[in-house]
């Protein structure tokens, strides 16, 4: 194991530029110093994240220390989506009861100022995973594998937190979540959908007509993958940031879990499916899907058979296919320029393919179960 490098900050692409002095004025006028832990008097200078795909994120570089900047890409927006006071308040609100999770500094409504809302928060300093490890960090097998799990603890940790102490619990619409993710996400893909991809009815029939049982609610993270993960620039196995709270609400953690595996590409999943891979799950060590889900329910005590999983497999493959096409419908229409999404439509075909495979391995548990003597195991 060695010592990570730089990050991966770079040119502000031009599509994605903004007025940085009027945004530092009016950050001057905000926050307070003592918030940002930075001179909020300089303009600064700023650079772009280059992962992720839905909220665009800046880091600003004021003497003295670094801030990050979040704001939603121009162009037009499902409803509800790239709400940036709904993650304002949740980031605020875990930043309370949770370690990992970055301070908030300052929240802006006015579109005026850069062209979109924004906020803006204090930087964790540390290494994120993307595709490959960090540049300069080496891990062997055994920390490989550590690093791995302790990320999958930092999702058990978030998952028990007291929903009710943190202040978030009005996030939660009750009984009903997995029937308003299948609802939800089901009309995103028909809305979203081109010509040059697959209907994914058949899948959305199947999910449909298989939801499983309300479980007890959880928070959940939404998007948690390796590239939200910040690192400890001493120790790279060990996490100590939290990222990107866009999507986060109340509802039900496999769901949660489901989509954090639904982006796991490891050894032998094909050479297509490789070369769409956003983080390095690839590498000796890992985790296989299937030891991740025993894993965190070891961890959680939350019982869960084959079967039930394969649904929610199936649900995690499809939202990852849902949030694609939307990027890839905003790269055919012109709304974004980046090259890097001008294969997603391939991406969403092959998702479409392995979901209706993992339906067909359900259907096959169905029958052999339906064939089995009254009391077998399932």
């Amino acid at each position: 194991m060695t010592a990570p490098g730089t990050g991966d900050a770079r040119e502000v692409r031009a599509e994605d530029a903004f007025d940085v002095p009027k945004m530092a004025t009016w950050l001057t006028g905000h926050a307070a110093t003592a918030d940002a832990g930075v001179d909020l008097g300089a303009v600064p200078e700023v650079r772009q994240f280059s992962g992720g795909v839905s909220n665009l994120t800046y880091q600003l570089r004021y003497p003295g220390g670094d801030l990050i900047l979040r704001r939603p890409p121009k162009g037009t927006h499902h409803k509800g989506a790239h709400d940036m006071a709904r993650e304002h308040r949740v980031q605020t609100a875990l930043g309370r009861v949770l370690p990992y999770v970055p301070r908030t500094v300052a929240l802006c409504e006015d579109p005026s100022v850069i062209g979109t809302p924004f906020y803006v928060m204090q930087r964790i300093e540390g290494p994120i995973p993307r595709k490959e490890l960090p540049r300069g960090i080496r891990l062997d097998p055994d920390e490989v594998a550590t690093l791995c799990r302790n990320v999958i603890d930092l999702l058990v940790e978030l998952h028990g937190v007291d929903v009710a102490a943190s202040g978030l619990a009005d996030l939660g619409k009750g009984p009903g979540y997995v029937r308003r993710q299948v609802e939800g996400w089901s009309e995103r893909y028909r809305r979203a959908r081109t010509w040059n991809v697959g209907s994914f009815e058949r899948v959305m029939h199947w999910l449909d007509a298989n939801q499983p049982a309300d479980r007890p609610h959880t928070l959940v993270h939404n998007d948690f993958r390796f590239d939200n993960v910040v690192l400890d620039p001493a120790d790279p196995t060990r996490p100590i940031g939290l990222l990107d709270w866009e999507l986060a609400t109340v509802g039900d953690p496999l769901m949660d879990l489901a989509g954090t595996l639904g982006y796991w590409v490891q050894p032998g999943d094909g050479r297509l499916l490789q070369a769409f891979r956003r983080q390095p799950t690839h590498l000796p060590g890992m985790m296989t899907r299937e030891q991740v889900v025993a894993h965190y329910a070891e961890r959680t005590g939350i019982a869960v058979t084959n079967r039930e999983w394969a649904w929610y497999e199936v649900f995690g493959l499809f939202r990852v296919a849902v949030i694609a096409q939307q990027v890839y419908q905003r790269y055919l229409t012109g709304q974004t320029t980046n090259r890097q999404f001008r294969s997603f439509g391939v991406a969403v075909v092959l998702l479409e393919l392995r979901c209706r495979r993992l339906i067909a391995r359900a259907r096959r548990m169905d029958a052999a179960r339906a064939a089995a003597p009254v009391g077998a195991p399932s």
